[in-house]
């Protein structure tokens, strides 16, 4: 069971196929329409709409731990709440490329948008998972 990043990265380096992770930082924000009593859940950290404002992939040992990664989303000057990742296995030994994961990566933030979220793996600031249900 996956229960961190550090448990994602050690279960990427354990398939038969080289693995290319795919990262959708989102950001926690309050509609305009929203109700008091939803301003009210928003402001004890609850509800709100996930809004991505970045996207990336890299393969596991470009990412090794959190940290790092945090850093590195920082650098964009994008404020997020979490982070949703899924993996994309390679074929024949060989990873997927930056181009073979545009268009899932297109799909995910798509999905992310929609509220679709069960496919990914939803991680806080920390790099612990979040259970959403």
């Amino acid at each position: 069971m996956i229960t961190s990043y550090q448990d994602l990265i050690q279960a990427s380096r354990q398939q038969e196929e080289p693995q290319r992770l795919l990262f959708v930082f989102c950001r926690a924000e309050l509609p305009d329409e929203a109700s008091a009593e939803e301003k009210a859940a928003f402001e004890r950290g609850e509800g709100g709409a996930l809004t991505p404002v970045i996207c990336v992939d890299k393969a596991p040992e470009e990412a090794p731990d959190f940290r790092s990664l945090v850093e590195e989303s920082r650098e964009t000057g994008q404020a997020w709440d979490m982070v949703f990742v899924a993996a994309m296995s390679g074929r024949g030994g060989v990873p997927p490329s930056s181009d073979d994961v545009q268009q899932p990566l297109t799909m995910m933030v798509e999905s992310i948008r929609l509220g679709h979220v069960g496919n990914y793996l939803p991680l806080n600031s920390e790099g612990a998972a979040i259970d959403l249900g």
